[in-house]
């Protein structure tokens, strides 16, 4: 970061952060990209590139986009949110979506529909990847509807890495994307939004008038390079630690989870010890050097990441298990 080649990306001229532009794109399979500071940031221009004001997306009840994203398209864009049940695997249902499209779009009565978002892989469902088959599925029915689909892959790299799928592959089913560079690539800061070039040129303005216009962004940028040409493989490394935690914690009394669920990096489990509700569960753990946090539906959520290791992971489970066994 400190050796980056620096330009002012408001006028295109930082080098180095059209470097990482262009990996991104080529990563993705798409013809271009767009360095964002978020993925709020990315997610929001996205929307607001792609509905009009007055129009309505349609999103999952458990998304990020809906739940953890402030609101952004309804107050910066006058966008309707249309939440609909998010299924176990992180699906949204045909049926459901089905059911929010206006009976007769020349109806003025209605919000009319302008995109589908989906989530891959989905945090709250316990970072499910999303299958080829489904997503296939939901682009043939957004395009028979004439909608648009953008994909929140904030892990999509989690998701190629555990499916066996290539990002680009994934990321072809939808019309944009959103991916992090940090979460488990493991960059401090970024995201980028990649599409088109036309929607990225839109997305460019949206970014400006947002805020998130950048001069020497290539300090971070220099960050994200490293984060994709030398973090994706090792997610695998994350995917098994999370499986090392989660089978371990299926050993400890007073602790509810599934282990076979936890596919990724992201481990939700419950906590039935008698006496010991999920705030106290916390702060004891915490007290102890171990961090997690509560997610709701009665839920703890436990992300493993490159910093830890298999030592650290047994470590966290004998915190678990001494606090609920002192307080049980």
């Amino acid at each position: 970061m400190t050796q980056a080649v620096l330009g002012d990306d408001v006028y295109g001229e930082d080098p180095t952060v059209n470097q990482l532009e262009e990996l991104a794109a080529k990563s993705i399979g798409k013809p271009a990209a767009c360095l964002m500071p978020s993925g709020t940031m990315a997610n929001l221009a996205a929307l607001l590139v792609h509905v009009p004001r007055g129009g309505k997306v349609v999103v999952g009840n458990e998304s990020d986009i809906y739940l953890y994203e402030a609101g952004g398209a309804s107050v910066c864009g006058g966008i309707v949110y249309e939440p609909i049940p998010t299924q176990p695997d992180g699906n949204l249902a045909l049926d459901d979506l089905a059911a929010v499209l206006p009976p007769d779009a020349d109806d003025p009565q209605f919000a009319l529909p302008g995109l589908i978002c989906v989530e891959n892989t989905h945090n709250r469902m316990g970072g499910q990847a999303l299958s080829q088959e489904y997503l296939a599925e939901l682009k043939r029915f957004a395009t028979g509807h004439g909608l648009a689909v953008h994909m929140d892959g904030a892990r999509i790299f989690n998701a190629a890495v555990a499916t066996g799928v290539s990002a680009d592959q994934i990321a072809a089913h939808a019309d944009s994307i959103q991916f992090c560079l940090s979460k488990g690539l493991s960059a401090p800061i970024g995201s980028i939004l990649a599409g088109e070039v036309a929607f990225i040129e839109k997305a460019r303005r949206v970014r400006k008038m947002l805020g998130g216009g950048m001069r020497q962004a290539g300090v971070f940028a220099a960050a994200g390079l490293l984060a994709l040409t030398s973090m994706v493989d090792r997610l695998a490394d994350d995917h098994q630690l999370a499986a090392q935690l989660a089978e371990g914690l299926a050993e400890v009394d007073g602790i509810d989870i599934d282990p076979k669920a936890v596919t990724t990096n992201i481990v939700l489990f419950r906590v039935t010890a008698d006496g010991l509700n999920d705030n106290q569960f916390l702060a004891a753990v915490q007290q102890r050097g171990l961090v997690m946090g509560e997610f709701g539906h009665g839920r703890i959520r436990a992300v493993t990441h490159r910093g830890l290791t298999s030592a650290d992971v047994s470590a966290a489970v004998a915190i678990v298990a001494d606090v609920v066994r002192e307080t049980s």
